[in-house]
């Protein structure tokens, strides 16, 4: 169990980093989330934020470093044998040193919020599964006539409606 608690406080805490990140490069015009990797299965050229990453169409190089560079983070952290230290490391990790209070109280907010957006996250999948846009251009549609844009009306999520 303290294995999955572990793995389930990484999974939100970038779950976190993700549905700002989702929403930041729709709203600033550049695509959506679901076709940004496109480029890696048509040949085409990566880019972020619309400028060409260097390197990066070349997938297996893009593989290799990620597992270096994520492997060598995740081996790294796990050298560290106390459970709690290896989830809450502190230090150089906690520059505003937030760890310095109601550490409980901290703990729970961020895996509630974690959990909140792991969900939320699900959402952005199936929303686009069903109507194959983006949150913000989902939102959009919603809010220019919400009773003819919505989970009931989009043909997927409610079968026969």
């Amino acid at each position: 169990m303290a294995r999955m608690a572990e793995a389930e406080l990484i999974h939100a805490r970038y779950a976190m980093l993700a549905i700002p990140g989702c929403l930041a490069v729709e709203a600033l015009g550049y695509g959506d989330w679901y076709t940004a990797p496109e480029w890696a299965s048509t040949g085409g050229t990566a880019t972020y934020l619309g400028n060409a990453i260097p390197g990066a169409s070349n997938i297996g190089l893009v593989i290799l470093l990620q597992v270096f560079l994520m492997g060598g983070v995740e081996a790294f952290r796990g050298t560290e044998k106390d459970a709690e230290k290896r989830m809450y490391p502190g230090g150089s990790f906690d520059p505003f040193g937030f760890s310095k209070g109601d550490v409980a109280s901290l703990k729970l907010k961020e895996i509630k919020n974690g959990r909140l957006a792991m969900l939320s996250f699900v959402g952005y999948w199936g929303q686009h599964v069903a109507t194959g846009k983006g949150p913000v251009a989902a939102l959009a549609e919603h809010l220019a006539n919400p009773a003819a844009n919505n989970f009931a009306t989009n043909g997927v999520s409610v079968p026969f409606f």
